[in-house]
């Protein structure tokens, strides 16, 4: 099978083999150099056009021109300027984008919306289809120029494009396809509508996503359920879950937490989780929940520290102990989170393989949701959790046109 990089010839990730806090040293050192030498020379290029314009105004006309050597040396002196400062701004964007996004996917650079639609075409039409064309088309555009393909179909062919795809594919290689061609809020609302609607709940979904997703992208995700369902997600969650697991969840949906370091409340927490816990008989769930759902990351991860200091336990084992079900599985995975989304998501694909089947569920949303934020970190945690490939492990559990999609969606072989 060809390298997935042949296909994602949009991205201009640079090797952060050293790791994200260096890297992001020599980003910011990149940046600013650059940032100051495009300063200088838009600068000096406009000074020199000023002094250009001075000079004419001030400088009777001669008679006899300028040697058309002198000329032809000042126009392409500030021609190398000007071209240089187009280069500059050029690599800061990419910069810029690559520290924006640790995604596996990046936009496509020549990307061609009717040219792409009618390869699908050319796909899908006559007998037969052409299912490794299809994925390898839509793998390796963004999930906004998806959207601008399914837009164009709609245009040039005058039936949904999604419905189309799903005539021609089936299994859980048209459930990937499907979910690589919705939006990203739209794809955590309908999970999570999928995950309360009908006969029982599946906690293990909302625990990931309401855990694992900033607070804007909450407050985005609450906007798009309503939109789609015409129904308040709290309210649908509140309805089908109970007890403290549904207090965390109702917190978690506010997505209001506090900003910032508290210094002077950095031991208060600590030392309040551990009178909660380890230090009664019985266990107060309501201050776990009040300072794991409210405080802020970075507020958080001193916390932790302070609490390891004071009871000689990781927070994780104390809520181990502590509590269970789905409370005990929301609380670690809030605390997960905030040490590492990466790890977290790590563990998330580890354990939809390597248990007694596969979760194929799990595996889906995980590597379609963050392909575009941040699979290339989750990549190197898993082989730093499990000294094994996540490209191999996908290839030893999956099969077909599904795992190539999978694969290609990992980034390459780290293996």
């Amino acid at each position: 099978m060809p390298s997935p990089r042949r296909f994602l010839d949009g991205s201009t990730s640079l090797p952060l083999s050293a790791g994200w806090g260096l890297n992001l040293c020599i980003y910011l050192g990149l940046f600013s150099t650059l940032f100051l030498l495009m300063v200088l020379l838009l600068w000096q290029l406009i000074r020199q056009l000023g002094n250009s314009v001075g000079n004419s105004a001030v400088q009777p006309r001669r008679s006899i021109r300028e040697p058309p050597g002198l000329i032809r040396e000042h126009v392409l002196r500030l021609e190398a300027q000007h071209l240089f400062v187009l280069a500059a701004f050029a690599l800061l964007h990419n910069i810029h984008t690559n520290m924006a996004s640790r995604g596996s996917v990046q936009p496509f650079v020549h990307f061609n919306a009717k040219q792409d639609v009618e390869l699908l075409h050319k796909a899908m039409k006559g007998l037969g289809t052409d299912e490794e064309a299809i994925l390898r088309l839509l793998v390796s555009r963004s999930n906004s120029q998806r959207q601008k393909i399914k837009a164009a179909y709609k245009s040039r062919h005058g039936k949904d494009l999604v419905s189309a795809l799903q005539s021609e594919i089936g299994g859980k290689f048209e459930k990937l396809i499907v979910a690589l061609m919705t939006p990203p809020v739209a794809y955590d609302a309908g999970e999570l509508r999928n995950a309360i609607k009908g006969a029982g709940t599946e906690e293990n979904v909302l625990i990931e996503i309401l855990a694992s997703r900033t607070q804007d992208e909450v407050k985005e995700i609450i906007k798009a359920y309503k939109k789609q369902y015409r129904k308040s997600l709290e309210s649908d969650v509140s309805s089908d879950t109970t007890g403290h697991f549904k207090r965390m969840l109702v917190i978690l949906l506010q997505a209001s937490r506090e900003k910032g370091v508290n210094e002077g409340g950095i031991e208060k927490d600590a030392k309040e989780l551990f009178a909660a816990g380890e230090q009664k008989c019985g266990t107060d769930e309501d201050k776990f929940i009040s300072i794991l759902g409210n405080r802020s990351t970075e507020h958080l991860m001193k916390v932790f520290e302070a609490y390891k200091k004071l009871s000689g336990y990781e927070i994780e084992e104390s809520i181990e102990r502590e509590t269970s079900g789905s409370l005990q599985e929301l609380l670690l995975a809030v605390v997960k989170c905030t040490r590492s989304v990466p790890a977290y998501f790590a563990e998330c694909l580890y354990h939809s393989m390597r248990r007694a089947g596969t979760d194929d569920d799990t595996l889906i949303r995980v590597m379609v949701s963050r392909s575009e934020v941040d699979m290339l970190d989750i990549k190197a945690e898993f082989k730093r959790m499990y000294s094994q490939s996540l490209y191999t492990t996908i290839q030893e559990d999956t099969s077909g046109d599904y795992m190539t999609a999978l694969l290609y969606l990992t980034g390459g072989n780290d293996g």
